[in-house]
């Protein structure tokens, strides 16, 4: 990557005539923002909740901390729904699909999958991941979760569940790493901001390269869907979108086109897998770390759960220290730190004025590591969502899904994903370091940037419970 690279970065000062006056500058290295989603964070405790910088040409405003993202996403929905013009996604998805597209196409795209991914059965197994890491009774990396996390997503989207060893399998999810890692990485960042030069980049002609083979694998479920359609049971969202393709094929405005088909199939392969598959290897790390945690948990399932019985969606309910971990890992890992918005129309937002089409970072992070609203926000401390009684409580500043029209649509699922997994998984085994090592020596501090942040490449050592 070239050095020497840095930012402007200009404060909003109280101006209310428009984006170019009255600014305050500050130049920080490129590499600052790109590889800690904490600098921005750290910005607003100098110039504010509100202010402005550039990255390249290109003008973006950021949000920060609880009252004003929810200000924004809440109050001011409709204004900040649109998604911004990102060169790399605009050559993978052509303004297509579920997550960057807009107007009418997204609204109606968005629609068609909340409401067919509700109305899609599928089931949690968490017994279908064991063989993945046991009998062998060996440490094993934390990577080894995404598979049965990602299965699920597969089951939804195809139709199927995979075996472990199914080459389309294997393929997918070496392709989705390789994909996350390369939308995660400064040089494509710096195409974004800088396009013109292109050509001076490679990263993004090897990502495009990768989606290809992603899309070659979605139109050939495609074609077979199209092949077995039975208009009275859709076995998958690939089926529901074929059908509503077909339903539509003689309006004159037929918004699922197959350029749309395959976006959107994309998008759920990308996002849908990555974030929850994620979430898992963190929880585990987490409850390696803290084995007190991780014993409590358990002694609460014992409790709850009858033997010989796996641990119901439903049993949450009756779980609040368990239910309050989960929370809390989703809350300290910011896993999303941020997915920008742009106005999409002229606004005026707290005393300044945002032109339509002004791309706006809302904060996420910021949010969920807000002082105002956690005791501790950079400790790991799951009484964040507990009262003084042990009583699960819920938490306004709580938006790992993000908050408004452009939240999660798998946020439900997720959700039920990570419970049964989590509790699964805590119900058969207890996770410890690896021989050799101890709590002390897992590394929580420095994330894997990808296009979401993963703990660093660990192992941990399952041992079965009696």
């Amino acid at each position: 990557m070239p050095t020497g690279v840095h930012v402007v970065i200009q404060l909003v000062r109280g101006c209310t005539q428009g984006p170019d006056d009255c600014w305050d500058f500050l130049l920080l290295p490129f590499d600052t923002i790109i590889l800690f989603p904490l600098a921005l964070f750290q910005l607003a405790k100098k110039y504010g909740p509100v202010f402005t910088f550039h990255f390249g040409f290109k003008k973006v405003v950021v949000l920060t901390g609880y009252e004003a993202v929810k200000d924004a996403l809440v109050n001011f929905t409709d204004e900040f729904v649109d998604r911004p013009s990102i060169p790399i996604f605009e050559q993978i998805q052509h303004g297509n699909g579920v997550f960057f597209s807009t107007g009418e196409l997204w609204r109606t795209t968005r629609r068609f999958t909340v409401s067919t991914i509700v109305g899609t059965p599928t089931t949690v197994s968490t017994d279908t991941c064991y063989p993945l890491f046991y009998p062998e009774g060996k440490p094993f990396d934390l990577r080894t979760f995404n598979a049965a996390a990602t299965n699920i997503t597969f089951v939804l989207l195809f139709g199927e569940r995979f075996e472990y060893s199914n080459p389309i399998f294997l393929t997918l999810l070496r392709l989705i790493d390789e994909v996350m890692c390369l939308l995660g990485s400064p040089a494509l960042h710096l195409f974004n901001f800088y396009p013109f030069l292109g050509f001076l980049f490679s990263v993004h002609k090897t990502l495009l390269q990768k989606i290809e083979e992603v899309r070659v694998i979605i139109r050939d479920y495609i074609r077979s869907s199209r092949q077995d359609l039975n208009a009275n049971s859709f076995r998958s969202y690939t089926e529901a979108l074929v059908f509503k393709q077909e339903q539509d094929r003689n309006k004159k405005q037929n918004l699922f086109h197959e350029d749309n088909l395959i976006a959107s199939i994309l998008d759920l392969v990308m996002a849908g897998t990555e974030t929850t598959a994620t979430t898992l290897q963190w929880a585990v790390l987490l409850a390696m770390r803290y084995p007190e945690m991780q014993k409590k948990v358990q002694e609460e399932l014992g409790r709850i759960v009858k033997p010989g019985h796996w641990a119901t969606y439903e049993d949450r309910r009756h779980m609040p220290f368990t239910n309050a971990v989960i929370h809390e890992v989703q809350r300290f890992i910011t896993l999303l730190p941020h997915v920008p918005r742009s106005t999409s129309v002229d606004t005026h937002f707290r005393g300044y004025f945002l032109p339509k089409g002004t791309m706006v970072i809302p904060s996420l992070t910021s949010v969920l590591l807000d002082q105002s609203q956690w005791e501790t926000p950079h400790e790991f401390n799951p009484s964040h969502f507990l009262d003084p009684s042990g009583n699960f409580v819920k938490k306004d500043a709580f938006v790992p899904y993000s908050l408004g029209r452009r939240n999660c649509i798998g946020e439900s699922l997720a959700k039920m994903e990570l419970f049964l997994f989590f509790t699964g998984l805590l119900q058969k085994f207890t996770f410890r370091p690896p021989p050799g090592l101890t709590e002390t020596d897992l590394d929580l501090n420095v994330p894997k940037t990808t296009f979401t942040l993963r703990p660093q490449p660990q192992q941990t050592w399952a041992i079965l419970r009696e």
